[in-house]
């Protein structure tokens, strides 16, 4: 484990799993379409001891935006309830073994908590590795944990009274872009802004996955779709720190220029964010909203391009 890595190893976490101090965290979560239950699939197998962090109930629930980024109050009143403290390591992990895990890694060093790191390959290494996963009943204190810690983010919006709160936020602005800014970066160009979607989506000849969003991108961005940050071969890892700087100088991108990320709806930014922190570039910033809430504004004020060859 370093801590200018972004990943440990399915090894590491196995020689290191119950130790009081390393809190593991399954973060699966899958596009509507793949029509997957994360949950469900959390208590029929999952790393021993892990718990379910839900990035569908730990959100903002001021906004219609799909798992938006939570206040502080309230991702500070889920940790606590998921028992993870200040000097806990956390590791997350994801079904997929790249996929929605490097948002909660996000999440996390958005308010403040620089320990922690994403599982290698996730749950399909782990298991590729022959370690043993667990079931989990209903009345487990894992299950119990993971519903409590939903409970307390709706109290937080709801202006009820919480737990005891033990997990303490910083807030970091430099890692978390709302719409103004991006509206701001495409007129003043300052920061790069990278894509991580699908080529088709980005180009607007392919359609998005939620009904009613009209595919395309961002003026100025740049399409680096996410699955270049692995190697080829399931379970995929994240490419070594020589390949990736090649992925992105390949793209178009300089790496002694600021960066901004964006997706569809901020989940997959953050594995490009993963990418680019292995590379040395820990400051990117992602899009929240990302395509979602940028192609849901007016076309006269948040202009789109939306099939090729327009601006």
């Amino acid at each position: 484990m370093a801590q200018d890595d972004p990943v440990v190893s399915a090894q590491w976490l196995h020689e290191h799993l119950g130790m009081p101090d390393v809190k593991v965290l399954d973060a699966s979560w899958y596009m509507p379409v793949e029509n997957r239950d994360p949950w469900k699939e959390y208590q029929v197998a999952h790393i021993p001891g892990a718990l379910f962090f839900d990035l569908d109930g730990i959100v903002d629930r001021t906004t219609d935006l799909p798992h938006m980024l939570p206040s502080e109050e309230a991702l500070a009143a889920a940790i606590s309830e998921l028992d993870i403290k200040n000097q806990d390591k956390v590791i997350v992990y994801d079904g997929k073994g790249f996929f929605s895990a490097p948002r909660v890694w996000w999440m996390f060093r958005v308010f403040g908590h620089k320990k922690v790191w994403v599982l290698d390959g996730g749950l399909p290494q782990w298991q590729a590795s022959g370690f043993n996963v667990e079931k989990a009943s209903p009345d487990d204190d894992a299950v119990l944990k993971s519903i409590a810690a939903n409970r307390a983010v709706k109290r937080v919006y709801n202006g009820e009274q919480t737990n005891t709160i033990s997990f303490q936020t910083e807030f970091q602005p430099n890692l978390f872009w709302a719409l103004e800014k991006v509206a701001q970066n495409v007129t003043a160009k300052t920061y790069q802004q990278i894509d991580a979607r699908a080529k088709g989506r980005f180009d607007g000849v392919a359609p998005e996955p939620r009904e009613g969003v009209r595919s395309g991108h961002i003026p100025g961005s740049v399409c680096v779709p996410f699955p270049e940050m692995f190697d080829g071969a399931p379970p995929s890892l994240l490419l070594p720190a020589d390949e990736l700087r090649r992925k992105f100088q390949h793209a178009g991108i300089s790496l002694d220029r600021p960066i901004v990320v964006t997706c569809g709806s901020g989940v997959t930014a953050c594995i490009l964010a993963l990418g680019l922190y292995r590379i040395g570039k820990r400051d990117v910033p992602v899009y929240d909203g990302s395509w979602t809430e940028w192609e849901g504004q007016s076309d006269s004020d948040y202009p789109k391009v939306t099939a090729p060859g327009t601006a």
